[in-house]
C-alpha cells in the first residue's frame, strides 16, 4: 500500500508546527462494483480503484485543506509545503506520541461481495428482475442496481491517534415503472448496510423487487389524493425521512453555530412531546450509516438529541466542537479524501414509544397512513418542510382504506414534533445517500409507527397537499 511508505507522523508533526491547533491525514483507497441490470440486460458495469490523502490544518477557526490522488512521500511533502507557509512555520514538535487504536466494533461480513463474481450478483438482480416483471403485464420497465464497496481508510491526527481499518458495504435497488394508458407510476425499494451478500438471507431480491412492483402496481388504480389539514400516521414501514429531514439537518452544529437553525436557541428547551426522544447512532451493528470512528478520529458514539421532548445536544465535527467551546460526538463525515469533515448524521432515529402500532390506527377514526415516504426539502432555517408520499391510504374508521397518489406532507418540523401525541413500539429503518455541502454521504433513518395531530384537536393536524379536484 502506497501509505505504508509514508511517515505520518512526521507529516502531522509538519503540519503542527504552522500554528495549527489540530492536524489530520487521511488516507482512502476504495474498491467497488457497480452494476445496474435493465430490460433484461446488463446496461452497464463499473469496476475501479479510488485512492488518494488529504491533509488539513485547523487554525483560528478557519480550515485549510489540501489533497492529492498520488500517495507517495513526494506528493505528500508537496501538500505539506502547500498548507504549511515558511512565514507561520515553527519547529516541528518533538515530543508528540502516536498509539494506534483499535475498536471493539466488529461488522463481521460473511460473504464477502469483493470476493463473489460478477456472475453472481448479475443472478440477484436477474432474479429481481424477473419477479417483477411477473406481478402483471402493466409493468413497463424494471431498473436493479448492485452497488458494492470496500473501503480502506488511514487517519493519524495531531492528538496521537493512530487508525487503520475497513469497511464493507453494499447496496441493492430495484426500481419499477408500470403504466396503465396515458398513466405512469413508480415503485422503488432499496436495501443495504455495512454488511455482505448474507444480507440476501434476510432480504432475497425477490422479496425487494415484489415491493417495489407492488408499489408501482398498486398507484395505477389507487384514487388521486385529497387536499387539507388532517391526522397522519406514519408507519414505521415509511422509514425515517421525517426526522432525517426535518430534525436532524437542523441540529448539525455548523447550522448551529451560523445560527442557521430554528433549533439554534433551544438547548434545554421543549422542542418536541414528551413522548419523543431522537437519537444519532453510528453504532448500531451493519447499518448503513454504521462506523466504528468518524473521518477525523473521533470513536462513534450514541448522541441523544432530543430526550422525552427536550433538545439535549447538536451533532458535532471537531472544527464546530472548537468553535463552540465542547467536544466533538463523532459526526465529523467526509465523502472522501478529496472533501474536508463536515457535521453529518449517522443513523438517525425516533426511538420506539409504548403504544401498539394497531391501536395507533384503531385510534384514528380518519385521516392519511403513509406507509413510504418520498423525497422532500426542508428548510433548516425554519424547519418547513414538502415530503412526497411514495406509498399512501386513507384511513376509514380506524382501518386502512383506499390507496391515495399524490399526496404530500407540508409542515414545520418544530411543530410537528410537538404535535406527535402517540408512539408505538415498532422500529423501521431505511437508507439512503444524504447531501449536504456538495458530499454524499451514507445514512440510514429509523421511525416506530406514530401518529402526528390528535383527531378531537384540528390545531395540531398536518397538511397534506393532493391532486384530487376541490368538491
Amino acid at each position: 500500500m502506497p501509505i505504508d511508505q509514508v511517515d505520518c507522523e512526521k507529516v502531522i508533526r509538519k503540519l503542527i508546527s504552522a500554528k495549527a491547533e489540530f492536524a489530520d491525514l487521511f488516507f482512502e483507497e476504495r474498491t467497488g462494483t457497480t452494476i445496474v441490470y435493465e430490460n433484461r440486460k446488463v446496461d452497464r458495469i463499473r469496476q475501479g480503484i479510488d485512492r488518494g490523502v488529504g491533509l488539513r490544518i485547523i487554525r483560528s477557526g478557519a480550515t485549510l485543506y489540501a489533497y492529492s490522488t498520488e500517495v507517495t512521500p513526494t506528493a505528500i511533502d508537496e501538500l505539506v509545503s502547500t498548507l504549511v507557509q515558511a512565514d507561520s512555520a515553527r519547529s516541528e514538535p518533538a515530543g508528540m506520541v502516536f498509539r494506534a487504536v483499535q475498536t471493539d466494533q466488529q461488522f463481521i461480513i460473511k460473504i464477502d461481495p469483493g470476493e463473489a463474481g460478477l456472475n453472481t450478483k448479475m443472478a440477484l438482480m436477474a432474479e429481481a428482475n424477473e419477479v417483477a416483471r411477473s406481478l402483471g403485464n402493466e409493468i413497463d420497465q424494471v431498473r436493479v442496481t448492485f452497488s458494492d464497496e470496500r473501503r480502506r481508510v488511514v487517519q493519524v491526527n495531531s492528538e496521537g491517534v493512530r487508525l487503520d481499518f475497513c469497511r464493507v458495504g453494499l447496496v441493492f435497488a430495484v426500481h419499477v415503472t408500470a403504466r396503465r394508458g396515458n398513466l405512469v407510476q413508480t415503485g422503488y425499494e432499496p436495501v443495504g448496510g455495512q454488511v455482505g451478500l448474507e444480507l440476501f438471507k434476510v432480504k432475497p431480491p425477490e422479496e425487494i423487487a415484489s415491493v417495489a412492483a407492488s408499489r408501482a402496481l398498486m398507484l395505477l388504480g389507487a384514487r388521486e389524493a385529497p387536499s387539507g389539514r388532517m391526522p397522519v400516521v406514519l408507519h414505521s414501514d415509511a422509514g425515517g425521512t421525517m426526522v432525517h429531514e426535518a430534525v436532524g439537518h437542523g441540529l448539525e452544529a455548523d447550522f448551529i453555530g451560523q445560527n442557521m437553525s430554528v433549533y439554534a436557541q433551544s438547548l434545554g428547551k421543549t422542542v418536541a412531546a414528551a413522548v419523543v426522544s431522537v437519537v444519532d447512532n453510528p453504532t448500531l451493528p451493519f447499518l448503513r450509516g454504521s462506523y466504528p470512528f468518524d473521518d477525523e478520529g473521533t470513536p462513534s458514539q450514541r448522541t441523544f438529541l432530543i430526550e422525552k421532548g427536550e433538545l439535549k445536544g447538536f451533532l458535532y465535527d471537531r472544527l464546530n466542537a472548537m468553535k463552540q467551546g465542547t467536544v466533538s460526538t463523532g459526526n465529523g463525515r467526509r465523502e472522501s479524501y478529496r472533501h474536508k469533515p463536515i457535521p453529518r448524521m449517522s443513523n438517525t432515529l425516533i426511538l420506539p414509544g409504548r403504544a401498539d402500532p394497531e391501536q395507533i390506527l384503531k385510534a384514528t377514526p380518519n385521516g392519511l397512513l403513509v406507509k413510504k415516504m418520498g423525497g422532500g426539502q426542508v428548510n433548516p432555517v425554519n424547519g418547513d418542510f414538502v415530503f412526497e408520499v411514495a406509498e399512501g391510504y386513507l384511513i376509514d374508521n380506524g382501518f386502512q382504506g383506499e390507496p391515495v397518489r399524490g399526496a404530500t406532507l407540508v409542515g414545520n418540523g418544530p411543530q410537528v414534533l410537538r404535535n406527535i401525541d402517540m408512539v408505538a413500539n415498532d422500529l423501521g429503518f431505511g437508507i439512503g445517500t444524504c447531501g449536504k455541502d456538495g458530499q454524499g454521504a451514507p445514512v440510514s433513518d429509523a421511525q416506530p409507527t406514530l401518529r402526528i395531530g390528535t383527531p378531537d384537536q384540528p390545531d395540531t393536524w398536518i397538511t397534506v397537499g393532493g391532486t384530487a379536484p376541490s368538491s
